[in-house]
């Protein structure tokens, strides 16, 4: 069946029908990653979002358990390539019928090179998967314009506090999009993890007096979440050790009066290079964020950089003036991408005063 990807520029690219045969509006990104498709998939960070995979081939080793989450939370997905046969020993299954499982739209056939060119020159765009050959694109492009992801992360959210057990030091994770790895990486490491719904208030965290407090990722842009905000600035008063990843990384940096925008295109895929601005040594890290702090509106005497990118100089996270909190804009839980950073769990385990 054909399918078509129509861009709220006008541009419209013909591919192949894959996964559930729906229209679907959503923001149209890219990721880089040459491996990982289902954690991608599966990541809370891309609701209302259909991914574009960059490299070519996807799906040659099936679906496996290597899920982040409970479902996947993309909108949709595109693909040059969409193996057929995939082979693995740890496959359960085809992507093909994981989208369609999950009524997921998809389409596949398509020139993704030139797609991600669009999207680098233009910027991050709304668009529509359909297979409707009849399409009108005058009634189409409004309703891309207009469209908006809103605020997703009371969508991707838990729903009620649950815990994973462990002998080490207590950690509040609140999940405002959280990826499994995040808990997951924390218990490996001894911690016990108790999971918060992301509008737990803060009163009702530091009540059950855990000795550091884990800020995860999450969708959509950070200014939408406002009473996410006021709860995080008492979390931030209670001088508890803070460990913030992505969103939690942005929405800790609102809180304490500096300011996010929108980024052309984003940093989403496991090649992007950060610097310690400590130490001057650089690591490869997992990224996938479409928002960035503006270091030039932080109050030095509230917080400094911490990490840069090297490639374009954005900020890629925040020390905390007179507080034992550190965030960080990319990922050190990694799944998928490169495990470089991951040290960083043991520094707030330090924080916390160590595992003895």
């Amino acid at each position: 069946m054909k399918a078509f990807l129509i861009l709220e520029d006008g541009t419209v690219l013909e591919g192949t029908s894959i996964g559930a045969a729906r229209e679907v509006i959503s923001e149209i990104v890219f990721n880089t990653s040459m491996t990982g498709y289902l954690e991608v998939l599966t990541d809370p960070s891309y609701a209302g979002q259909a991914v574009v995979m960059t490299y070519p081939l996807i799906g040659n080793y099936g679906i496996t358990l290597d899920m982040e989450s409970e479902r996947p939370w993309a909108a949709g997905y595109i693909v040059r390539e969409l193996s057929r046969m995939p082979s693995n020993f740890r496959c359960k299954g085809t992507i093909q019928d994981f989208l369609i499982s999950h009524d997921i739209p998809g389409i596949a056939g398509i020139d993704t090179r030139a797609l991600t060119k669009i999207l680098r020159e233009k910027g991050t765009m709304n668009g529509m998967i359909t297979t409707d050959e009849n399409y009108q694109m005058e009634e189409i492009l409004p309703r891309l314009r207009a469209y908006t992801t809103g605020n997703v992360v009371d969508q991707v959210t838990c729903k009620e506090i649950s815990v994973w057990k462990g002998k080490g030091k207590k950690v509040a994770l609140l999940d405002l999009g959280a990826k499994k790895n995040i808990a997951r990486s924390l218990k490996e490491r001894g911690c016990q993890v108790t999971v918060y719904p992301a509008r737990t208030l803060a009163e009702k965290i530091l009540a059950d007096q855990p000795d550091g407090i884990m800020l995860s990722n999450g969708p959509g842009d950070p200014k939408e979440c406002r009473e996410i905000i006021q709860e995080i600035k008492k979390l931030y008063d209670s001088d508890k050790p803070i460990f913030a990843i992505c969103l939690g990384h942005q929405l800790m940096a609102l809180a304490n009066g500096a300011d996010t925008h929108k980024m052309k295109y984003g940093h989403r895929g496991g090649n992007h290079p950060v610097k310690d601005l400590e130490t001057g040594r650089v690591y490869i890290s997992s990224q996938n964020h479409g928002y960035v702090v503006d270091t030039d509106k932080l109050d030095a005497s509230v917080a400094v950089p911490a990490f840069v990118n090297v490639n374009d100089g954005t900020n890629e996270g925040l020390r905390y003036s007179g507080k034992n909190i550190f965030t960080v804009q990319f990922h050190p839980e990694a799944c998928p991408g490169p495990q470089d950073s991951s040290y960083l769990f043991e520094r707030f385990i330090d924080m916390m005063g160590g595992n003895q």
